[in-house]
């Protein structure tokens, strides 16, 4: 593919943009570990909420779709579209509390809910364990992406591609700190968005499509049936065949009814975590950390997914199958042929200029996410690990310098991992398994006073060890029991709830003075803490908290809300899109009465003024 001095100019003139930022930001962020990692902690909601959506939307992510939509259809994509409900539940319920606790990363949460030994044990362990083994796998997964799009596009070997597309991140990364991540953010999700945009009109003006009308003109020919289903945003509810009972069960009852409260998966945490929570933990205060976070789900959600979708929808006529785009890229790699480059292979159609922009938008997507997650990964390993146990008298700018080269080894990590997997979804699954089962002991260990550090201990091993049974063993042992993706999710969700609920009920509780200071700092509310209440007035140490209890039921009641409102714009879009005007105007009705209920009990959540 040839770019052109304007491609060129656009690329190089947004590494530029972003190399200033790092620089103008990097005296202020090199004051203390605060500012580093948090901003100082003064950060706006829509600054933050940009970010938010920023991260999520990596150079993987259109690749991802675009794996969803040709293997599985549009509704395909309730894989992810199901986590909503874990992302309503952490704006309306969770998001507060994490801005009370005032810690630096979500895992210096454990000292603060825990007690003793074990609690110091798995802070550490988890600042390693998400901060380098999850991170670094999850930038891994972007960088693949990365060298598919290289190699289609720009012809790049895979090590090539690691080095251009890391090289200016780690740079401006380890400058700026959060606050540069943040500002960047703002600017690449714009970037990112126009260039998806863009991606997407041009496929439909491509001649094989001929428009939207033609597009779905294509799918709804009478001669080609088996096109019509992909087309459907949500599967088809048809149990009359094994390979119909699991594609339902996969894309839509498995991920509403289990998935969105039992899995952990990053940037999708049931309760909240990782840089979403790092966010939080930098907004001015509750109502900003609120704000941020709806502004996150409803652009993560209703905005954003439609334009890879129409370019993944005009993918398979234009490359029907695997056979068609090796055809066309003769020189591209054999082994990163798979459905997911059929996004990077649709854009070598663009026209000069518009090649520019729209690879710029893919490079600003990467950095976007890659600089969050070296920054995040940076703060486990500098608060969590090196400054909580290696070395507690460390001055402020130490800090600074080990967040920053810990930043570089982070990367150099994930550049020689992606070099070895070959596709997004594959990846995708196996987080799913490893998180599968601590989910429920995510949202309740706010709420239930018995949970210890030991019943986190137990549900982050037993899941690790269910999804490498299923992942490398189970075949070899059971070769003739062949289970689908979700039947293992469901198998490691029950066993790994199993056990951290006998592992909680045997094992000794926290201690009654971290319960209480936990109850004055946080104050989460609800019946689970009753127990603690009474016990220390008793006592005659009576706990007067810092906060409001939470309103959990409007929480809840909102967070029901929230979902009707992000759904229902995510159906009017695509109803719209298709023609289809009954189901568009009912989806837009139940949109607007939705948001009006959701504003009407907005006021009542946030009564902390800005």
């Amino acid at each position: 593919m040839h770019l052109h001095l304007i491609d060129w100019g656009m690329i190089f003139g947004f590494f530029a943009i972003a190399l200033i930022i790092g620089v103008v930001v990097s005296k202020q962020a090199g004051k203390s570990e605060s500012d580093f990692f948090l901003g100082g902690r003064n950060m706006p909601w829509w600054l933050l909420g940009f970010s938010m959506v920023a991260t999520t939307f990596s150079t993987d992510t259109p690749n991802f779709v675009t794996n969803l939509v040709r293997v599985r259809g549009v509704a395909g994509n309730w894989a992810w579209f199901a986590f909503l409900i874990t992302g309503m539940l952490t704006v309306f319920i969770y998001a507060r509390l994490w801005r009370r606790s005032n810690a630096v990363t979500d895992v210096e949460f454990y000292e603060i809910r825990y007690s003793g030994k074990t609690a110091a044990f798995l802070r550490g362990f988890r600042a390693i364990y998400l901060g380098v083994f999850f991170n670094v796998m999850i930038m891994a997964m972007v960088s693949l992406a990365a060298i598919k799009i290289g190699g289609v596009m720009l012809g790049l070997s895979p090590i090539n591609c690691i080095i251009w597309a890391s090289l200016i991140t780690v740079i401006f990364s380890s400058m700026g700190g959060f606050k540069g991540v943040l500002i960047t953010d703002f600017l690449l999700f714009i970037i990112a968005m126009v260039g998806a945009v863009a991606a997407a009109y041009f496929a439909l003006k491509l001649p094989q499509i001929g428009g939207l009308s033609g597009m779905l003109a294509h799918f709804k020919n009478p001669a080609t049936p088996e096109l019509a289903d992909k087309l459907s945003i949500l599967p088809k509810f048809d149990f009359s065949t094994p390979e119909s009972r699991n594609t339902l069960m996969t894309l839509m009852i498995i991920p509403i009814a289990v998935q969105w409260w039992s899995v952990w998966y990053p940037g999708a945490e049931p309760g909240g975590g990782g840089y979403l929570v790092q966010r939080m933990l930098a907004a001015k205060n509750e109502k900003h950390a609120t704000g941020a976070t709806l502004f996150f789900n409803i652009a993560h959600y209703a905005i954003r997914p439609w334009p890879w979708i129409i370019v993944a929808l005009c993918s398979i006529i234009v490359y029907p199958d695997l056979a068609s785009i090796k055809a066309a890229f003769p020189n591209a790699d054999p082994s990163i042929i798979r459905d997911d480059i059929a996004y990077p292979a649709m854009l070598t159609f663009l026209k000069p200029g518009w090649i520019g922009l729209v690879l710029t938008s893919l490079i600003a997507a990467y950095m976007s996410t890659i600089s969050t997650h070296l920054n995040w990964g940076s703060s486990y390993v500098v608060n969590d690990w090196y400054l909580r146990f290696v070395k507690p008298e460390a001055s402020q700018k130490e800090l600074v310098w080990v967040g920053r080269i810990s930043t570089v080894v982070l990367m150099v990590l994930a550049a020689g991992l992606a070099l070895l997997l070959t596709d997004a979804l594959q990846s995708f699954n196996i987080l799913l398994q490893i998180g599968a089962g601590t989910g429920l002991l995510f949202i309740l260990r706010w709420f239930w006073w018995r949970i210890n550090a030991i019943s986190e201990i137990t549900a982050m091993v037993v899941s690790f060890l269910v999804a490498v049974y299923f992942q490398f063993i189970h075949s070899h042992i059971l070769p003739g029991l062949v289970l689908e993706d979700w039947q293992k999710l469901v198998a490691g969700v029950v066993i790994t709830t199993i056990c951290w609920i006998v592992a909680t009920l045997i094992t000794r509780p926290t201690s009654d003075e971290k319960l209480r200071g936990f109850c004055k700092l946080i104050n989460p509310g609800g019946p689970g803490w009753k127990k603690v209440f009474a016990k220390a007035e008793i006592e005659g140490k009576p706990i007067k908290p810092d906060a409001p209890a939470e309103n959990l039921p409007l929480g809840i009641l909102c967070m029901f809300i929230g979902c009707a409102a992000v759904y229902a714009a995510l159906f009017a879009t695509g109803y719209w899109l298709y023609g289809e005007m009954i189901p568009a105007v009912i989806s837009t009705v139940i949109t607007i009465i939705s948001a009006i209920l959701l504003i009407v009990f907005w006021g009542k959540i946030n009564k902390e003024k800005v």
